[in-house]
């Protein structure tokens, strides 16, 4: 796929002038100095502030509703963990791993994830604003209905990820895979899709209005999209004269 030297093709209205694209503001994180985390298991509605989380596992807790502020996680399990509606505020997440976890209708702004490992992920209705996810592999990403500004997927691997019914504004994927992904009924302002090296769409071609592709991902995406406008591509007849 072309990278970001190609040409952009923007829809008008929603990304403004045809080719226009504004870029997504990403998160600068700056940790203060972290004190380790001691406490037993992470509990509902709980504030945890400047702690760093390293190598723990929180499989199956549940604590919906906390509140993590300046915080960082290094190689923390989460597999099967409760944390819907959760807050994470100037927070790195660092090589973190797990299945199954429930971080739906949580708020992530300022936040970092570096290098993880998971899937089946539940974000569907959360709010992402200035978040950056670089690196590692997600499978199963379930954002539908949420909201992300400002959002950077850079040089990660994302397989069937579900952005159904989403709302996107200056969201860019970078040097990433974006392999089965599902965009049914999203809505989109300045979505960046010129540099992903890898761009499968198995669902919601109709609805990248407000994204932008480069020529030749328009040219790979060509058959799926006359197949949703019943469009039959054949070969001329050739006459004899």
């Amino acid at each position: 796929m072309a990278g970001r030297d190609g040409a952009g093709m923007a829809g008008r209205g929603r990304s403004g002038a045809a080719g226009a694209v504004r870029a997504a503001r990403r998160p600068e994180v700056v940790l203060p100095e972290l004190r380790p985390y001691e406490g037993g298991e992470l509990e509902p509605e709980g504030d945890y502030d400047g702690l760093d989380f390293a190598d723990l596992d929180f499989a199956g807790q549940r604590a919906g509703g906390a509140r993590f502020l300046d915080c960082g996680f290094r190689r923390c399990a989460f597999d099967e963990a409760r944390l819907s509606r959760a807050r994470f505020l100037d927070c790195v997440l660092e090589g973190v791993r797990g299945v199954g976890a429930d971080v739906s209708e949580a708020r992530l702004r300022d936040v970092e994830l570096v290098d993880a490992r998971l899937g089946g992920v539940q974000l569907h209705g959360a709010v992402l604003e200035r978040v950056l996810v670089r690196g590692g592999k997600i499978d199963y990403l379930n954002l539908r209905t949420a909201r992300l500004t400002d959002v950077v997927f850079e040089g990660c691997v994302l397989a069937e990820a579900d952005f159904g019914g989403a709302v996107l504004e200056r969201v860019e994927f970078v040097d990433c895979v974006l392999r089965g992904a599902d965009f049914t009924q999203a809505r989109m302002t300045d979505v960046d899709l010129r540099a992903v090296t890898e761009l499968d769409i198995a669902r919601g071609m109709e609805h990248l209005a407000g994204a932008v592709i480069s020529p030749p991902q328009l040219l790979d995406l060509a058959p799926a999209l006359a197949a949703r406008l019943g469009i039959r591509v054949e070969e001329a007849v050739q006459t004899r004269g």
